[in-house]
């Protein structure tokens, strides 16, 4: 903040004000640093170096830090281990990978993850589970029997081109939206009533009203019971 030492306080901006007043806690001394929503206030790319700098000073201290925040991504960037909370309940707490791969419960797995995972109403059909009005299938024997909602991260989704013969690579689905990100792409995808999101690397020639095949692992699938918890 050397640049800004010069101006009185009345002439710094929000994301100014909220580097000195993170600048003031850190050169206490105490047990622990509470930070609500530190950074909030900073630009995007602004936030992404700050971001690397909270971390580098809480090495170097070797002080606790506890962090809140309402954004997933500086969640997972910061953070060694994480609570989520709904309503004023610690609905987890582990390491970062551990609740993203290994959610407790349907509202922690729609908390992590941008875009959000799929979560999809099941039922049960011959020979297994069923979501999105038969798309996605997955037999008896890799599914608990009182699942009524399945969750697919839009990573674990494969696409491909759809041709009329296919059903051993997947089930048919209609390109609703592309969003191109640079180095991935967002797909969004009308199966039935559902709709689903995928999240390909870099950017497939994929348009919108295009036919595609839409399958997944059963290892990859997530399922969910009557009180919204993790199966």
């Amino acid at each position: 903040i050397g640049h800004i030492l010069h101006k009185p306080p009345a002439q710094l901006s929000g994301g100014e004000r909220q580097r000195v007043a993170i600048a003031r806690a850190l050169v206490r001394d105490p047990a622990a640093y509470l930070m609500d929503d530190p950074i909030s206030a900073l630009d995007a790319r602004l936030r992404e170096e700050t971001r690397v700098e909270l971390k580098r000073i809480q090495r170097e201290l070797g002080k606790t830090l506890i962090y809140v925040t309402h954004d997933q991504e500086e969640a997972m960037s910061v953070a060694d281990r994480m609570a989520i909370l709904e309503n004023g309940r610690i609905r987890q707490i582990g390491a970062p990978a551990e609740i993203y791969d290994r959610p407790a419960s349907a509202y922690v797995a729609r908390m992590l993850g941008s875009p959000m995972m799929n979560i999809l109403p099941s039922v049960r059909g011959a020979g297994g589970i069923e979501a999105a009005e038969g798309t996605i299938r997955i037999a008896d024997g890799k599914a608990p029997a009182e699942a009524i909602e399945i969750g697919l991260r839009p990573e674990d989704i494969k696409v491909r081109p759809w041709t009329d013969n296919e059903t051993k690579d997947g089930r048919p689905a209609r390109v609703f939206e592309v969003e191109p990100l640079g180095g991935y792409t967002v797909v969004t995808m009308e199966a039935g009533q559902a709709r689903l999101r995928a999240l390909l690397r870099g950017q497939p020639d994929i348009r919108p009203d295009a036919m595609v095949a839409i399958s997944c692992e059963p290892v990859k699938v997530h399922y969910f019971g009557q009180d919204g918890g993790a199966l």
